[in-house]
């Protein structure tokens, strides 16, 4: 008979959104469930529903969670380097080492994306990387920094996602950072 988890201390929330890290990024957010959660988590069927009220509660939190994370790697690369192309690849990297937070973050239909924490998390994460822009030798005039900036995202948003679906035709390596600097690079040629 298998030995049952059970959680013992420390913050249950944390230990819950843990666990559904884990679980999206074994099977997806679709198959996500709050029983199951707890049985990961070793605490009672009622607990993450205490903690996050329904399973949308669990994945605005956990949406919330993301885009924090992802402005603090933002703003560490930024002052780290200076550069927006190694923004870029934090932005990569931390997709593929986060890959339950990141496909949760960008399914808004998952979450409440009205929520005041998710509006305030979106908008950091969206400022650290528009900063990326600033850091430019050359930086877009005003009216072309909005375009500018899109561009950026889209292109380490869709390398991201390309890489995490396996949709590359061809092996690119196997470190998602160093196979996206030569796309990324492409931004500024």
């Amino acid at each position: 008979m298998a030995e049952k988890r059970s959680y013992h201390h420390g913050d249950l929330r944390r230990a819950l959104l843990a666990a559904a890290a884990e679980a999206i990024a074994e099977s997806g957010p679709a198959a996500l469930s709050l029983r199951d959660l707890a049985r990961r988590a070793g605490v009672s069927h009622a607990a993450p529903a205490h903690h996050f009220g329904d399973k949308a509660g669990l994945l605005t939190a956990l949406a919330v969670e993301g885009f924090n994370r992802l402005a603090d790697a933002l703003d560490a690369s930024r002052a780290e380097t200076g550069s927006l192309l190694e923004a870029g690849v934090t932005y990569v990297r931390f997709a593929v080492e986060n890959r339950a937070h990141f496909e949760v973050m960008f399914q808004p239909s998952l979450y409440d994306r009205d929520d005041p924490e998710v509006d305030v998390a979106r908008q950091r994460a969206g400022a650290a990387l528009s900063a990326g822009v600033s850091t430019l030798d050359e930086p877009p005039p005003a009216e072309e920094t909005r375009k500018t900036e899109l561009a950026a995202w889209s292109i380490v948003h869709g390398f991201a996602t390309l890489w995490l679906a396996g949709a590359f035709p061809d092996p690119l390596g196997d470190n998602a950072g160093d196979a996206a600097r030569p796309v990324i690079r492409r931004l500024f040629d």
